[in-house]
């Protein structure tokens, strides 16, 4: 899909594509979470199995078959949950994935050219099969087909951000989003990215980490900020031997891969611990 020359996004705009990305990348995690109890623990446990499989450092083709949540390798639609140990996360991923089809389907009502006829050799209208099995459009659910929702929640946003983003507005498939309609895509794509941040303790949350430091035995503070990284922080300042940079307030602070070695170093103790 293209964006035409003469026409650069708005600041409104890539605020959607930014919000609809940040709901794709943690969609897979929100799936998981339905399936695990909630626990106010660091690090959350639908991130575990990424830090345990990185910090094993074995990256055997056996390994890749894990089943613990990573992005990319879950289904990306709600499953059947006979008892979801989850509530919250589940009431999440059901009100994401139906606020974002509904928009979707605003959106097309809106800006998407309908489906073209033409007359056959007895002058009758038909309908352009062609144009209908478009792989660019937005299908409408019926009665006794999914439309586009068959494709699940990544293609909705996907779809939606291209809308926004005015992708393919050069041909005659699809109009300009009106400014209104832009104001309703961008409030209800925050939401979303919102409400899963908010299911998986993303939104901005500070928790004590039960376990001191490994390198100082320093008091360990996670915090989580809304559409950035986790970072970890160890209370005794410059005078702890963590192999990690300073934070402004000049503590030791691992955030990225780093944190893959403090929970490497946390995961030793334990175990020490329990020898």
């Amino acid at each position: 899909m293209t964006t035409p020359l003469d026409h650069a996004p708005s600041p409104l705009a890539r605020r959607v594509e930014a919000d609809l990305a940040a709901v794709r990348e943690q969609w897979g995690d929100l799936l998981a979470a339905i399936g695990q109890r909630p626990a106010a623990e660091w690090p959350p446990r639908e991130r575990r199995g990424f830090l345990d499989q990185l910090a094993a450092d074995d990256h055997t083709e056996d390994d890749e078959q894990v089943t613990e949540p990573i992005v990319g390798r879950l289904p990306l639609t709600i499953r059947e949950h006979p008892a979801p140990l989850n509530l919250d996360a589940l009431d999440a991923a059901l009100a994401v994935e139906r606020d974002l089809f509904s928009l979707a389907d605003r959106v097309a009502e809106q800006v998407q050219r309908p489906i073209r006829t033409a007359r056959d050799a007895r002058g009758r209208f038909t309908t352009d099969q062609a144009d209908a099995a478009d792989p660019a459009r937005w299908h409408y659910q019926a009665p006794t087909a999914p439309g586009s929702r068959a494709y699940g929640l990544h293609w909705a946003a996907v779809w939606i951000a291209g809308r926004a983003l005015g992708e393919d507005d050069g041909d005659d498939l699809f109009a300009p989003v009106p400014a209104r309609l832009l104001d309703e895509v961008a409030a209800t794509a925050r939401e979303a990215r919102r409400t899963i941040e908010r299911a998986l303790g993303r939104d901005g949350r500070t928790t004590d980490l039960a376990k001191p430091c490994p390198w100082c035995d320093g008091h360990l503070t996670a915090h989580t900020h809304p559409g950035g990284e986790p970072v970890v922080a160890c209370s005794t300042g410059e005078a702890c031997g963590a192999p990690v940079l300073l934070d402004e307030r000049r503590r030791r602070a691992w955030r990225g891969a780093d944190l893959v070695g403090l929970w490497v170093a946390l995961s030793a103790r334990r175990r020490g611990a329990g020898a």
